[in-house]
């Protein structure tokens, strides 16, 4: 099975929390990181350094996309203060949602929160990738 993450978080979260919430979001579904294929964000955080880095660590597409985009995903756990900074009521579901070319059927892992003890909010979605017929 393959498998995309959406990656949402504060600005200027460290590498380490990203990672952190990412293996537990995926220990959450006893999935593995050797099964990501792709990660997805909000292009507003096309510079967010831990997510440059974390593509480049695990040699992974990054795929950004626009407040506009993600708000027309239905998403199980859509946020009005995600709405109210970003313009939409989801990044880490939906961009999971869109870079895994699927829907809410195929969503493994809702919006998991991990609050780093640097205090930086990271948020992880896990989709399991649409395969071709």
């Amino acid at each position: 099975m393959k498998l995309a993450l959406g990656l949402g978080c504060d600005r200027g979260t460290p590498l380490n929390t990203i990672e952190t919430a990412i293996s537990q979001a995926l220990d959450s579904a006893s999935l593995d990181l050797g099964q990501v294929v792709a990660l997805a964000s909000i292009d507003k955080k096309q510079d967010e350094i831990a997510f440059l880095q974390l593509a480049e660590k695990l040699n992974l597409p990054l795929h950004f996309y626009p407040a506009e985009q993600l708000a027309k995903v239905p998403v199980p756990s859509p946020s009005a203060v995600v709405m109210k900074y970003v313009g939409t009521p989801s990044v880490s579901e939906a961009a999971a949602i869109l870079a895994a070319e699927s829907d809410m059927k195929d969503l493994l892992v809702e919006k998991y929160k991990y609050r780093g003890a640097d205090g930086k909010n990271a948020t992880v979605s896990i989709v399991r990738m649409r395969t071709k017929k």
